[in-house]
């Protein structure tokens, strides 16, 4: 019914356009030479019910886009390789035949496919090979995509790009690597050709490289296979790059993601690629930022710390925060208070991670902003310096062998050293590790020399915190022995009704045969 169907469109394709005499020449062993290619295969995966609608479009036209297609089908061999067509038109009619052929999915997933599916599979390849490099080489200075094969060239994307992947229950993090990537490859190939085209005339295409194209696009961002993201971030920016007038909406897109993320399921395959992505579009922010960027990396790139699978896209995540930081300094103590709001207490690996990005952030903090969160930073550092997982303890002591942090703590000696010092003698003490002990030692006499008369300061208020300490231990440790002779008599109180609430200090039993 569909090859009928085909051949009567066909036929009236032809019937259309032989009032054009720049097509009169066409001749009838081309036009079956067309619907022989048809026939042969070319159209049996298309279910007859399945209409292409939802790839056309003006503005989401009804008009299926293989009858806007077809309409050339006809008029030039899809099978002509495109240096043997001289007139740019019938070149532009010779894509357009090839594209329609571009429009047939195969199943990848049946390893026992017949040799007419092989051939058709190649063939397919093929094609989009000479697609591929038609629309590299299409642009001479004059040459333009019109308005149809631009409306083709979204329906072919659709159709092979656009699908469902299975939902992301358990992600183990392994790459699931697609069956069909021998077109996908390609296909993706054309559209990153077919955006980059000098050719492409942004006012016209607009239209169909619209919102709904965009979502879908985002949403492939979900496969499973790692080639197939770094596809889709390449081609990402450069839709970012040249339409200009949906760089908000991709944006606003972009950050509903990271919102579903952050604050709903926290699983996403292409977190990473969109994160670089965003990389780019920070770096390209003009001065002063925007409120709206601000929000984004408080509400978003900063809670971005929370999910378990930080290490997954952590680099790309503190790219994007020292861009912030590099475009605006004052930023630098806002992403760092942050950074304590969401401090990883029970998980160790991510606390290595989080001294890394404090690290590269103090590299570059100006004097004032240090100032401003030095006390809840060093508390913070205090309490990783005697941790009891060596990397976590090695990794902050390790601050100190930066020379431009050591710089910032010898100008703040004063405020630094009395929060500090308590967790270095507890390190020489009682930590397990030889290596801490030893960094801790290389510490203590560092802040020695750097003054020692704080330092003993810090050293007898130490003692005297000891002190008190013990005292207020022993107190305790003595009610605790009077609460428990009281519960341990065997008659309750009696004392005077007038005498109420009497404390326990002031009560001495008699004992009781």
């Amino acid at each position: 019914m569909l090859k009928q169907f085909l051949s009567k469109k066909s036929q009236k394709s032809l019937k259309y356009d032989s009032d054009k005499s720049s097509r009169s020449d066409s001749s009838p062993s081309t036009i079956d030479s067309s619907r022989a290619l048809i026939r042969t295969g070319c159209w049996s995966h298309i279910d007859e019910d399945s209409s292409l609608a939802q790839a056309s479009t003006t503005k989401e036209s009804s008009v299926p886009l293989f009858l806007l297609m077809n309409m050339t089908v006809g008029i030039t061999q899809p099978s002509m390789p495109f240096k043997d067509v001289p007139n740019n038109d019938e070149k532009l009619n010779l894509f357009m035949s090839k594209l329609s052929l571009c429009c047939v999915t195969f199943d990848f997933t049946n390893p026992n496919c017949n040799k007419d599916i092989m051939m058709q599979r190649d063939l397919k390849r093929r094609i989009l090979i000479e697609l591929v490099d038609f629309v590299a080489s299409w642009y001479d200075g004059n040459n333009k995509f019109n308005e149809t094969t631009i409306l083709a060239m979204r329906g072919m994307f659709t159709i092979n790009l656009f699908r469902v992947f299975p939902p992301n229950y358990s992600d183990d993090g392994e790459p699931r690597f697609d069956s069909a990537w021998p077109h996908l490859q390609f296909v993706y190939e054309l559209l990153l050709k077919f955006i980059t085209s000098p050719g492409l005339d942004v006012k016209i295409a607009k239209k169909y490289i619209d919102y709904s194209f965009i979502l879908k696009l985002l949403d492939l961002f979900e496969s499973g296979d790692p080639r197939e993201r770094d596809c889709l971030k390449t081609i990402l920016h450069r839709l970012y790059g040249k339409f200009t007038m949906h760089r908000s909406y991709i944006r606003k897109s972009v950050n509903n993601i990271f919102y579903s993320f952050v604050y709903e399921n926290e699983k996403h395959r292409g977190f990473g690629e969109l994160l670089e992505f965003y990389g780019s579009v920070i770096s390209g922010f003009t001065l002063p930022l925007k409120e709206e960027h601000k929000i984004f990396l408080w509400r978003v790139l900063i809670p971005l710390h929370k999910p378990k699978s930080l290490g997954v896209y952590f680099q790309q995540l503190s790219y994007c925060i020292m861009l912030f930081i590099e475009k605006e300094q004052k930023l630098s103590s806002i992403v760092i208070r942050g950074l304590l709001k969401y401090w990883p207490i029970t998980n160790s690996q991510k606390e290595v991670l989080f001294l890394g990005e404090i690290e590269e952030i103090l590299e570059s903090i100006h004097m004032v902003e240090f100032q401003r969160i030095m006390v809840p930073l060093f508390w913070r550092i205090g309490c990783c310096i005697n941790s009891s997982h060596s990397q976590v303890a090695e990794k902050s002591l390790l601050l100190w062998n930066n020379e431009r942090i050591a710089n910032l703590i010898a100008q703040n000696c004063q405020t630094i050293l009395p929060i500090i010092f308590p967790a270095l003698e507890r390190n020489i003490k009682s930590h397990w590790n030889s290596e801490v002990v030893t960094l801790t030692h290389n510490i203590r006499k560092t802040f020695l020399d750097m003054d020692k008369k704080l330092f003993l300061s810090c050293h007898s208020r130490l003692k005297e915190q000891k002190v008190i300490l013990n005292l207020e231990a022993e107190k305790r440790k003595e009610a605790w022995k009077r609460l428990d002779h009281v519960a341990s008599l065997k008659h309750p109180l009696i004392g005077n009704n007038n005498h109420n609430n009497s404390t326990i200090s002031s009560f001495s039993p008699s004992k009781t045969s």
